[in-house]
């Protein structure tokens, strides 16, 4: 296979999946496949709700597949189309369920259909985010099974595992360095080739696909546990009635002080990925001390923000039981439209438990999303007076509401994004 003649199809278009269609489909023929046909109209039409893509990228691709027969992008649902393609990128969500194990669901059915279709040469790399061994352990027999072609005889595999950063205008996809890897030595070579030709920052070839593989899930795992460990110093600070960012503060003037902040850790990364690592360590017969201990710390997080509000509307002897509060922000993170794993959730629930009313307020966040995920209904302007205000997420639209400090409004701020002074508690 040579690097010109490559047809690509990526399976999944969502954060990762979308701009990766965008910039291959520069440089080569692209379909970008996704099962969701709503999702596909929305893109050929040039829109995106994540509001990842590089909208001028997405057009410029569309319309090279229209004056171009050899590359280009374009995008379908129809598993017919896949059959004339011969590199297929999985790009589809890895989740846990409801007792924290990896759901293997979306990745299986990915690998499903593309048995079906795969043909002797094709080559099949997975992006998506698992536990070392995944790829070639549970994904590969699917496609076996479905095509009824060998591994590694008449088809091939790769892994190089995406880094997206959702919201992050700066370090995208073509800027962060990529790890890639293959099933076999000169397929390893073929895959870190292929990315080498679009990502400007260059690759690293892992010596195998668990190296690679690995190599994704302790980054946020690595991550996970040291912001576990601010976390857990917050909920000790607290009760010495120390504020934390000034610990922090004043411990970053050493050189070698790593300066993590408190905080909500949610999203696709890096509150899921340490459960898939520790999954994979249990069926191994070795139970994780450290990673499991963080995760407990800051899946509890929400529910100490939530409490840690009670706490000083009472002090200030605010009436809880019918009480209005106010959360801003319902994103995972700052300045992005990202609502995946977001542990504000857990915020609203607790204060809701106490029979507080709680209105949303989220700038970023698509209001049917966050209704069918969450069944909450996003305000659209901050028009009440609330007892409680918890500033979730750093948006960069908050900075410009104007925040009273009163006798009869509890102000808290969970990011330390306020000026000091406006909140009456910070975590």
């Amino acid at each position: 296979m040579t690097l010109e003649n490559s047809k690509i199809a990526i399976i999944g278009l969502g954060y990762v999946g979308l701009p990766l269609a965008i910039e291959f489909g520069k440089k080569y023929k692209v379909l970008g496949f996704d099962i969701n046909q709503v999702r596909i109209e929305e893109l050929k039409s040039g829109k995106d709700r994540t509001d990842e893509a590089d909208l001028e990228g997405l057009q410029f691709a569309m319309n090279l597949a229209s004056e171009v027969d050899k590359v280009g992008l374009t995008f379908s649902s129809n598993v017919d189309e896949l059959k004339s393609y011969t590199v297929f990128i999985v790009t589809v969500p890895t989740p846990i369920d409801q007792f924290k194990a990896p759901d293997l669901t979306p990745l299986l059915k990915a690998s499903e259909i593309l048995g079906k279709i795969l043909k002797k040469g094709d080559i099949v790399i997975y992006e998506s985010t698992v536990y070392p061994g995944c790829t070639e352990e549970d994904c590969v027999p699917v496609l076996e099974q479905y095509s009824r072609l060998k591994f590694n005889q008449d088809f091939y595999c790769g892994y190089s595992p995406e880094r997206i950063n959702p919201g992050d205008k700066v370090n995208t996809l073509t800027k962060i360095k990529k790890v890639t890897s293959g099933s076999t030595l000169e397929i390893a070579e073929v895959v870190d080739q292929l990315y080498k030709s679009i990502i400007t920052a260059g690759t690293h070839k892992a010596p195998s696909i668990k190296v690679a593989e690995a190599s994704k899930i302790i980054e946020n795992a690595q991550r996970d546990v040291n912001i576990s460990f601010v976390n857990e110093l917050a909920l000790i600070f607290d009760r010495m009635g120390i504020n934390t960012n000034d610990v922090l503060e004043a411990a970053e003037t050493k050189w070698n002080f790593l300066k993590y902040k408190p905080g909500l850790v949610g999203g696709h990364c890096i509150s899921v990925d340490p459960y898939y690592l520790a999954h994979k360590a249990e069926s191994l017969g070795y139970y994780p001390q450290v990673i499991l201990s963080g995760r407990r710390v800051n899946d509890n997080m929400g529910i100490f923000v939530a409490n840690k509000l009670i706490k000083l509307m009472i002090q200030k002897g605010i009436a809880i039981n019918g009480a209005k509060a106010l959360v801003l922000g319902i994103t995972f993170k700052e300045n992005c439209a990202d609502i995946r794993n977001s542990k504000v959730i857990d915020i609203v629930r607790e204060l809701q438990q106490f029979s507080i009313f709680v209105d949303v307020f989220d700038p970023h966040a698509n209001k049917q999303d966050v209704k069918d995920v969450y069944g909450i209904e996003l305000i659209d302007k901050i028009s009440k007076t609330y007892s409680g205000i918890i500033l979730a997420v750093s948006h960069n639209e908050f900075l410009n509401i104007k925040f009273e400090n009163s006798a009869s409004t509890v102000i808290f701020d969970v990011k330390s994004f306020l000026n000091k002074g406006i909140a009456d508690g910070v975590l």
